[in-house]
């Protein structure tokens, strides 16, 4: 409609329909790039939660004795129907949380990884036969679904984590309650879609939009949730660890960061600083991978600041579907003051803008600085923003040293030419993910992805979701 006010709000999908919620309340989705009205979407209570989790039991029931043929046909129709409606799940990328063009395309194409490799995930469920003691006695292990698996998920790539959360545990024969980020709630909304068109019986998938700092606790800590994976902020993180201890109830948490890249001084830097450059501006430095740290090797470090901030003055800030643009808008005002607060505190205590700084509506430009020391907030905290520190250091043993001060410890970067150095740091970097001569930011479907301390708890993937949301059962048979 051209009239935003009398659109239509967004509704819940629960048991197979689309509701709204009692109070008919509504709240605001907001455009970021100028601040606009993007859409209404339903503002879920306590009872949409408890009603999308008795679902999500019920339907367990029955879905957890689907054969893997069938979930692996479904996954895989799920696909196919992303595939048809790529258009609108790009366009609702951009539009709704400002991605650049070529981050939404790198975003489906990921979230279509992510889903094909869950149908995969369908025949792998197994256990294994282990050997007894006891004569005669036939001892094996099965391996089965949790139940309940409430799923939270973030604004900056909503596709990538819907699609490898919510699929791996179908795949599973886990049912699904999905909470998504409050700035994000349509791609969620034309995820369900695609998934009630590809069939899935109704209560197996379940989306309540809202603030997730109103219902987020109805849902973490419901009594028939039998598991809970969130991504986010680490205080919330933190929150919902001790929610989970209180019941008993596993999960995954994926994170904040601060993750360092180390540059030694036998690299080629025309090699290195593009590479450097993608690792925190993509989608504008929102992104818990991103490289806020660089140790620089000394000799090297003049040249190394000089070139990235060439590179950096040049980054693409035009329309968001030009091809060339790689600057997003900062999601909200809040972060957009975080931002402000870090760059202002650190020039006040003495650090050097090199390049950027300035803001461009909701766009901050890239933004390079020097000096910076550890009584500054952008030293330790994660700033989540087109922003990074460079530091010079004398030796790889220094940059080592430098890169495990934090408290967070997700992903890591080492570039040099030397293989012995790059595999000491590879085992020794606090980190749950290191990544030698390539950026901090990667991500694929079947690896282990996540982080240690402050960064979160457990890990992401095929592999590493099929161990947390699925349980062991031992059996035995006296022969």
């Amino acid at each position: 409609m051209s009239d935003k006010s009398k659109m239509e709000p967004l509704k819940h999908y629960i048991n197979g329909d689309w509701v709204e919620t009692e109070s008919g309340a509504v709240f605001d989705d907001i455009n970021p790039l100028n601040d606009t009205l993007y859409a209404k979407v339903a503002k879920g209570t306590g009872k949409d939660i408890c009603d999308a989790v008795a679902a999500a039991k019920e339907a367990f029931k029955s879905y957890r004795e689907t054969l893997p043929s069938e979930r692996e046909r479904l996954l895989l129709r799920v696909a196919e129907i992303m595939e048809v409606r790529k258009s609108d799940l790009i366009n609702c990328l951009v539009d709704e949380i400002g991605s650049p063009i070529q981050k939404a395309m790198f975003e489906f194409g990921k979230g279509l990884t992510m889903v094909r490799a869950a149908a995969g995930l369908c025949r792998n469920v197994r256990g294994e036969t282990i050997p007894s003691d006891a004569p005669g006695k036939f001892s094996m292990s099965l391996r089965e679904p949790l139940g309940v698996v409430a799923v939270i998920t973030p604004f900056n790539v909503p596709l990538i984590k819907t699609s490898r959360l919510v699929a791996n545990a179908l795949a599973l024969g886990n049912t699904v309650v999905h909470l998504p980020s409050e700035m994000s709630p349509h791609l969620t909304i034309l995820f369900a879609e695609i998934v009630a068109e590809a069939g899935f019986p109704p209560g197996s998938y379940n989306v309540v939009t809202g603030y997730g700092s109103e219902i987020g606790d109805e849902l973490t800590g419901h009594r028939d949730v039998n598991f809970v994976t969130f991504t986010g902020s680490s205080v919330v993180g933190q929150h919902i660890s001790e929610i989970c201890a209180k019941n008993k109830t596993p999960k995954t948490l994926e994170l904040g960061g601060k993750s360092p890249t180390l540059v030694l001084a036998d690299v080629d830097l025309d090699k290195v600083i593009p590479l450097a450059a993608r690792s925190i501006f993509m989608f504008a430095g929102q992104a818990c991978i991103g490289s806020s740290r660089f140790y620089v090797e000394r000799p090297i470090f003049d040249e190394f600041v000089k070139r990235f901030s060439m590179v950096a003055s040049k980054i693409g800030m035009g329309d968001l579907r030009d091809p060339d643009t790689v600057i997003a808008p900062i999601i909200s005002p809040r972060q957009r003051n975080r931002i402000k607060s870090h760059i202002e505190d650190a020039v006040k205590k003495g650090a050097t803008i090199v390049v950027g700084g300035e803001w461009e509506g909701n766009r901050c430009q890239p933004t390079l600085l020097t000096g910076v020391s550890e009584n500054m907030t952008v030293c330790k905290a994660e700033t989540f923003g087109p922003v990074t520190s460079i530091y010079p250091i004398d030796s790889y043993e220094e940059g080592l040293e430098k890169s495990n001060d934090t408290e967070y410890g997700l992903s890591s970067a080492i570039f040099t030419k030397n293989i012995d150095t790059a595999f000491h740091f590879a085992k020794n970097i606090s980190a749950g993910m290191c990544h030698i001569n390539g950026p901090t930011i990667h991500d694929e479907a079947h690896v282990p992805f996540g982080g240690n301390g402050e960064s979160g708890f457990g890990r992401e993937g095929t592999d590493a979701d099929m161990e947390a949301m699925t349980e062991l059962k031992w059996v035995t048979v006296q022969l």
